[in-house]
């Protein structure tokens, strides 16, 4: 994903977006998010098990397309939601890329309470970026990332909300959507970013008004992080935004700051303005727009970004906000 530090910008970026993917309508208004009460007893959210989630993932390698890895790890995710007696719909598709590459790419969708019209989309992306190019050797710069908390965090938390679902189903019906080519491009051409989410959101046209909203969860499983409000989240989705967020305070999750945070590009915009899903960006904003100085910064698209630089207790306080979410909302 990539940062911008000026709302002219970010403006420039849906623009973009629009061109690219096509558009489905104007801009989301705020409404009240009917059917919500934070929820008395919820399944527990186990912050280690999802951890573990997260290092099977790595231990496959870089998730690059086109490489084993990559379809070791895409056939890992159909035989855990098998498991668990939830057959994931595989949404393939082939696009260009660089070098005559012809990247074949693919979403992983998993509905749980099929049957129930009122839903929440969640979603994350599973692929790793294909070069560290924030490395300072050039040589190492040309090696994939191993993509820990940048794809793997996010999945994980996904895949441990699946079986507590399973397991107890929500009131509500619930989309997983794992989003493949998200990191592919190369730095300063957000034409290559995002792409599984951009053939979601068209493929989908505007046919979406059973979902009422969704959240991204992307970087959320760095051991110090810290999740602001992204500006573009609060832009198209600002009442689901301050829904999640008023939430995370009653929790007492202290990782989730009212602090505002510029406009970041990532899976949320197509989803908002070519979709027309009000979604929520959870990201660790520090990582990709804060200071370039900074310790905590400096693996991002490094290969050092490993599961050594997350943490289960992070994770476990993502999950824990999403199963209040999910359980605080009623089909009605």
């Amino acid at each position: 994903m990539k940062h911008f530090k000026r709302t002219l910008l970010a403006l420039a970026l849906l623009s973009f977006v629009v061109q690219a993917c096509g558009d489905s309508g104007g801009e989301k208004k705020d409404t009240t998010m009917s059917g919500f009460s934070p929820p008395s007893d919820t399944p527990v959210f186990d912050g280690s098990r999802t951890f573990a989630y997260l290092e099977q993932q790595v231990a496959f390698g870089p998730r690059v397309p086109n490489s084993p890895a990559h379809e070791r790890c895409l056939e890992y995710f159909v035989r855990f939601f098998d498991s668990l007696g939830l057959p994931a719909e595989l949404q393939r598709f082939e696009l260009p890329g660089y070098k005559d590459e012809r990247l074949a790419l693919t979403n992983v969708i998993v509905h749980i309470n099929p049957s129930i019209s009122r839903r929440i989309l969640l979603a994350a992306h599973w692929d790793s970026r294909p070069w560290a190019d924030m490395e300072k050797d050039p040589d190492r710069a040309l090696r994939p990332i191993p993509g820990a908390n940048d794809g793997a965090s996010g999945v994980a938390v996904l895949m441990h909300l699946a079986e507590l679902m399973k397991a107890t189903p929500p009131s509500i019906g619930v989309d997983l959507v794992l989003f493949d080519g998200e990191d592919y491009g190369r730095e300063g051409d957000e034409s290559m970013f995002l792409l599984g989410a951009k053939y979601y959101s068209a493929s989908r046209g505007t046919a979406t008004s059973e979902i009422l909203f969704g959240v991204l969860l992307d970087l959320v499983g760095d051991r110090d992080a810290e999740f602001p409000r992204e500006e573009l989240s609060q832009h198209y989705a600002g009442d689901v935004q301050t829904m999640i967020w008023d939430e995370a305070a009653r929790l007492g999750l202290d990782r989730f700051s009212a602090r505002q945070h510029s406009a970041i590009l990532d899976d949320h915009v197509p989803l908002n303005k070519v979709a027309g899903i009000k979604t929520v960006d959870i990201i660790d904003a520090a990582l990709v727009g804060g200071d370039p100085s900074s310790a905590r910064r400096q693996y991002w698209h490094t290969l050092g970004d490993t599961p050594e630089v997350c943490a289960p207790e992070t994770l476990h306080d993502v999950g824990r906000l999403l199963v209040s979410i999910i359980y605080g909302f009623h089909s009605i």
